[in-house]
Parts: structure tokens; C-alpha cells; sequence
């Protein structure tokens, strides 16, 4: 087997993702972790340029990383003075989270080995697949709806979110 640029950023991206979503969840600092999913966002958007999905490259780079980005350094810039409290360093339950995470370990390793599929061929990526992704978002019978749900509870979200720092 050749190994090419393409095997060699594909393994980059992944390792991007992995160690910063693996820093996200292990770091103390509540502002780090975000600067380290913003890392996980550009591998993603890597991935993506790799499989050929220009769309979705785009949009992980635009929305992921700048929309939602910005939000969540905002959230941190306004709970700042919540984390200046004394908190205990751990959480009680962390016995629970490793349990279930061995648990999805798990079954996500027997599911692997029961889809290994040596023969697997790359098919060419269609010329219109933004067109069509276009014409599905905005469909009345596709994922309009959803998408716009989405969007509404993401503003209310960040409402409350809002509102519940201004009473304290």
C-alpha cells in the first residue's frame, strides 16, 4: 500500500481531533477547553475537505468555528466571576462516567469488528452534491423545518443563557 498526502493529512486531522477533543474534556481551565474544541473544529473541517464535501467544510469553518466559537468564548467572558468560586475538583460520580463510557467503548469495538469490510471502493463524489443539499435544506418537505427548529432553540438558548447571568 502507498502511502499518500492524502493518507498523511487524513492521519494529522484525526490526530488534531482527537488530542484536542481528549484536552477539551481534561483541561481545568473552562476558557482553554473552548480554544481546544475550536482545534476539534478545524480537524473536522479538514475531514471534510478530504472527502471531498466543500459544503460542509465550509459551513464546519464558518458556523462551527466562527459562529459558535465566538458564542462560547462569550458564555466563558460572561461566567468568569462564577468560576472564581470555590468548586470541589472532582465530581462525585466519576465512577459512573468511566462505567459508562467502557461500556460505549465497548459496543462501539464490537460494532466495528462486526463491519469490516475489506473490499470497500471509493465512489466518485457527484458534481451537484451542494445543489442538491441546497434544494434539501430548503424544501418544505425536506429539512426546513428541523433546520430552523434548530436554529430557534440555539437563540433561546443563548437567551436564557443570558438572562440566567444578568439575575445573579
Amino acid at each position: 500500500m502507498t502511502i499518500t498526502l492524502s493518507h498523511v493529512l487524513f492521519f494529522l486531522f484525526g490526530l488534531m481531533v482527537l488530542g484536542g477533543a481528549i484536552a477539551v474534556v481534561t483541561v481545568r481551565n473552562l476558557f482553554h477547553a473552548a480554544l481546544w474544541l475550536m482545534l476539534v473544529f478545524f480537524g473536522m473541517a479538514g475531514l471534510y475537505v478530504l472527502l471531498e464535501a466543500p459544503f460542509f467544510a465550509a459551513a464546519q469553518l464558518f458556523i462551527y468555528m466562527g459562529a459558535i466559537g465566538i458564542l462560547i468564548i462569550f458564555a466563558v467572558m460572561l461566567t468568569r466571576a462564577f468560576m472564581r468560586q470555590p468548586m470541589p475538583r472532582a465530581n462525585e460520580q466519576w465512577w459512573l462516567a468511566v462505567l459508562l463510557a467502557a461500556v460505549l467503548l465497548g459496543v462501539l469495538t464490537f460494532l466495528i469488528l462486526q463491519n469490516i469490510r475489506p473490499n470497500i471502493m471509493a465512489e466518485a463524489v457527484p458534481e451537484n452534491t451542494i445543489h442538491v443539499l441546497g434544494v434539501t435544506l430548503v424544501d418544505p418537505e425536506g429539512y426546513a423545518l428541523p433546520f430552523e427548529v434548530a436554529s430557534v432553540l440555539l437563540v433561546m438558548a443563548l437567551i436564557g443563557a443570558v438572562t440566567i447571568v444578568r439575575e445573579r
